[in-house]
């Protein structure tokens, strides 16, 4: 039927609301200024732009996805919840830090990688809610009432505003390249990485800054700047002072230090550095790390005079910025300098911050590690007693290779180089492949005979080994030990009171007993009661009466 029918749900007129002129502009300028626009020209509308264009396309959105799941929801209903579920989220985002850091992470494990900042200046675009209902207004009286068109405008529009809303553009992160000297004056290399793109790896990938005051304030370099400032791969790892020739300094491959030397590079000592331990967990608390020793490791430094007659050195640190020791000695991280072009940078994160809560896809991992561990003692304690009770050896040699196979998924996506597909293995593949493996194996085990005994032990020490494992783990995230190689070992540990449960829990399995009757009365499986079919029928005696 295609002719025009009369529907007591708000779907016909939410979709007239979603298909209504202004909001496919809204659609059309939320793609193009995330995939394109912002792209080229980074700053303040473009990033005004798509907070304007969201709180247009999304209201709607949201009251359309209502009435086609709540078909009975009357349409004024659904424009109202949604403009206000709109509104109300909005203003919580980007009024607190908390909220965006949530919004983040939900919104990678919907669309991808994802970064939500919490900036009150972004309220100001909340009187685009005003046009969503005002093209609400005009929407609402002209529903579509035909069944073939709100089909096609179903296939045809729903999905892109659905991929639109969801699919942000790709997160950029800031990266300092390299320093120079340009005329005696500092001058820094900034680029950025992509979620979709790999990471710079020299100087000519990122664009020059110049500081006219000692590395104060930065400026872009001039057009003649330019080819004067050092091309690709130039950086130095070591620098003397001009007016001091016995003090200089070098950076140390692989690590977040500096070392500083008196006698002309004989000897030298650590000036600065972030060790090792409190590295990691700085970097696992960014968005998408990668390779830790690569991406969070000094490059090359520079070393100039300034008018006092001291000196001051500029670090190159990749994706922890630059470190800047002042002419008084002090050493300070600056975070990104001279990056305006990247947009609004946020300032370094605090060595002694983090948590739980600000390395969300580590928690993740955690979790995943402590039930792997969990699940391969109750793989142990499941083939032990098929075993017992007379089963086959390969449902215990596939559960192994099933959690051999978690485990190296697992092993792969710990460094963590992309968030997104790090959370999707996770949730979809070695979460799944655990409780699969060990479902398989108490099932077979209790085909086998297994008691139901052995079964509440085998779960309860599951949880055990999980708990157990799971407290380096905690202590991990919270900082305490900070490295994963310490981390994993003592999980690792937690393993051996939980292999010694499943072995002994093998004695509850009685290998005497037929199989399938170790849970039955005893007047079924007690030999004596059963009848002997070799032995005549006593005759029948009648009673008396």
């Amino acid at each position: 039927m295609t002719g025009p029918e009369k529907t007591r749900d708000g779907a016909p007129t939410t979709l007239a609301w979603l298909c209504h002129p202004a909001t496919l502009l809204a659609l059309v300028v939320l793609v193009v200024n995330d995939h394109v626009l912002k792209a080229a020209f980074p700053g303040l509308v473009t990033g005004k732009l798509s907070d304007v264009a969201g709180l247009v396309l999304t209201p709607p959105l949201v009251a359309v996805l209502l009435t086609l799941l709540v078909p009975r929801l009357p349409a004024r209903a659904a424009a109202l919840v949604g403009l206000v579920a709109v509104g109300a989220g909005f203003t919580v985002v980007k009024s607190s830090g908390y909220a965006a850091e949530l919004a983040s992470s939900a919104w990678t494990v919907l669309g991808g990688p994802s970064l939500v900042r919490a900036d009150w200046t972004d309220l100001f675009t909340l009187p685009a809610l005003g046009l969503a209902w005002w093209s609400w207004s005009r929407a609402r009286q002209r529903p579509v009432r035909h069944r073939a068109a709100r089909l096609v405008r179903l296939l045809v529009v729903l999905p892109p505003a659905v991929l639109a809303v969801a699919a942000t553009s790709a997160v950029q992160y800031p990266y300092a390249l390299g320093t120079a000297l340009l005329d005696g004056r500092p001058a820094i290399s900034v680029g950025s990485g992509t979620d979709l793109t790999p990471w710079p790896a020299s100087v000519a990938e990122g664009m020059w800054s110049v500081s006219d005051d000692g590395a104060t304030t930065w400026r872009s370099a001039s057009e003649d700047e330019q080819p004067r400032l050092p091309g690709e791969g130039v950086g130095q790892r070591q620098a003397c002072v001009p007016t001091e020739p016995r003090r200089c300094y070098r950076v140390v491959t692989g690590h977040l230090r500096v070392e500083q030397s008196d006698d002309s590079g004989a000897s030298w000592r650590v000036a600065w550095e972030v060790s090792d331990a409190r590295r990691e967990a700085l970097a696992r608390g960014s968005a998408n790390p990668g390779d830790i020793r690569q991406h969070f490791a000094s490059r090359d430094l520079v070393v100039f005079p300034v008018a006092n007659g001291g000196h001051e050195v500029l670090v190159a640190n990749g994706r922890d910025g630059f470190v800047h020791r002042r002419a008084d000695g002090g050493w300070r991280r600056d975070g990104f300098l001279g990056a305006k072009h990247l947009g609004p940078i946020d300032d370094p994160p605090a060595l002694d911050g983090g948590g739980p809560l600000q390395r969300q896809t580590d928690l993740l991992l955690a979790v995943a590690l402590a039930l792997t561990l969990g699940c391969a003692v109750t793989v142990v304690a499941g083939h032990l007693a098929i075993r017992r009770s007379g089963g086959g050896r390969w449902w215990g040699i596939v559960g192994a290779g099933a959690l051999l196979l978690a485990g190296s998924v697992l092993g792969a996506v710990w460094s963590r180089d992309d968030d997104f597909d790090t959370v999707r293995d996770l949730l979809f593949v070695v979460l799944p492949l655990d409780a699969l493996t060990v479902l398989v194996l108490l099932i077979v085990a209790g085909i086998r005979g297994a008691p139901s005994a052995w079964v509440e032990r085998a779960l309860g020490n599951l949880l055990l080994t999980a708990l157990l494992a799971g407290l380096p783990l905690l202590g991990w995230l919270a900082g305490t030990p900070a490295q994963t190689r310490v981390a994993v070992p003592l999980a690792l540990l937690a393993m051996v009171l939980g292999l010694l449960v499943a072995v002994r829990s093998a004695d509850l399995v009685d290998p005497t007993m037929p199989r399938g009757r170790r849970n039955g009365p005893p007047y079924l499986t007690d030999p004596p009661y059963l009848p002997d079919p070799q032995l005549p029928t006593p005759p029948r005696v009648p009673p008396r009466v």
